[in-house]
């Protein structure tokens, strides 16, 4: 299929700019189109991240698969040239299908350096739809994306070096986002003039968790004086009924000289004013920018042209003082358990994902600068 022009999608009638579907309606280098997923049991010894993206204007794809146990976390690199047929998604020997849209989709990873998967997601509550992610700097537009986010269960099977792990709904959870739209990707840009203001930090904090009945999806971001520029929280029933959450407060407990949480409190309230409170804690530790590709990661970057038919196998050690000293600098999920406490009702327990970082000042939290650590 040729790189440009007419694909398979423009035989349906979802254009949104007079284009063929394939092309970016933006001519922003930055314009991406990608999916993350998170699998775990309930015990935090072990988290799957892994994700495909295509970025048009850059004219790549790519995928990523990370395994995080015992102290360690192995990520397989997959890149190549984009190609136009967006109902095959597949880099390389990984695949993506979306056998049931907003439902159920299969991820397969032919044997690629001694690591293999074939799993299947299965969507426990309807997708939510995010407000618009918006950030700037000065007066240019740094990310501008739209997301949905869902709550779900896994089955299948991961093969790593010869060892078969069996992957079942009844323990394995997790949750995934889809977000398009601008953000930075591929290799860095001409900084020009310094930044006005400059860059001094950013908190946020993303918290899908599943319950019986239930999920709760949080996600907040603030600015170094706290201003609070997301606050996006909700609550989806299983039925589908969605309901807001408020204003949460939030309370991160760090351990100390560091900036690595041990878990949250977040205090938010129901649309009749009952107080819903969260007690979260992390059960493991994954940094996105070791091995994920997420901002500050020197090793992987989404984007950025690696070449055709690009594969990697990466192994770190999570005790390195190196890697460690990475955590602080950028967005690190955790396997989450949290219980909840709404009005009489006490003990209820769910698992999920705490995403968290706090990167630079955050007055409310009591840092200063980018290197002041937990008291």
């Amino acid at each position: 299929m040729a790189i440009n022009g007419m694909g398979p999608l423009d035989e349906y009638p979802i254009h949104q700019a007079p284009l063929p579907v394939e092309w970016a309606a933006s001519s922003d280098r930055n314009f991406y189109d990608r999916c993350y997923f998170n699998a775990h049991d309930r015990s935090g010894d072990i988290m799957l991240i892994t994700g495909l993206g295509y970025y048009p204007n850059l004219g790549t794809k790519d995928a990523y698969f990370l395994v995080s146990r015992g102290g360690k976390h192995t990520a397989l690199h997959f890149s190549d040239l984009i190609d136009g047929d967006r109902l095959n998604q597949h880099v390389g020997n990984y695949r993506l299908e979306v056998v049931e849209p907003m439902q159920k989709i299969r991820i397969t990873i032919e044997e690629t350096e001694g690591i293999s998967a074939d799993l299947t997601w299965d969507g426990t509550c309807p997708v939510v739809q995010e407000l618009p992610h918006m950030l700037r700097s000065g007066s240019r537009v740094t990310l501008d994306a739209q997301r949905f986010a869902q709550l779900g269960t896994w089955s299948g099977t991961v093969s790593i070096d010869g060892e078969d792990i069996d992957v079942t709904p009844d323990l394995w959870l997790g949750s995934r986002d889809r977000s398009w739209g601008i953000r930075p990707v591929g290799e860095a840009e001409p900084a020009g003039a310094p930044a006005n203001p400059p860059f001094e930090g950013m908190w946020w904090l993303y918290v899908p968790i599943q319950f019986d009945e239930y999920a709760v999806v949080f996600i907040i971001q603030e600015e170094p004086d706290g201003h609070r520029s997301l606050n996006d929280c909700s609550r989806v029933f299983t039925d589908g009924r969605v309901e807001q959450l408020g204003w949460p407060l939030i309370d991160v407990h760090y351990t100390s000289g560091t900036r690595t949480p041990t878990g949250a409190t977040i205090r938010a309230t129901t649309p009749d004013g009952t107080p819903l409170v969260l007690e979260v804690e992390s059960r493991l530790a994954v940094p996105l920018h070791v091995g994920g590709g997420y901002g500050g990661d020197p090793d992987w970057t989404h984007g950025m042209w690696k070449g055709e038919k690009f594969t990697e196998r990466l192994t770190y050690d999570m005790a390195d003082d190196a890697v460690q000293g990475r955590f602080m600098f950028g967005c690190v999920d955790h396997v989450g358990r949290a219980v909840v406490t709404e009005g009489p009702d006490q003990g209820a327990e769910g698992f999920g994902l705490f995403e968290h970082f706090c990167i630079g000042r955050h007055d409310p939290t009591g840092f200063t600068d980018f290197f002041t650590l937990a008291p």
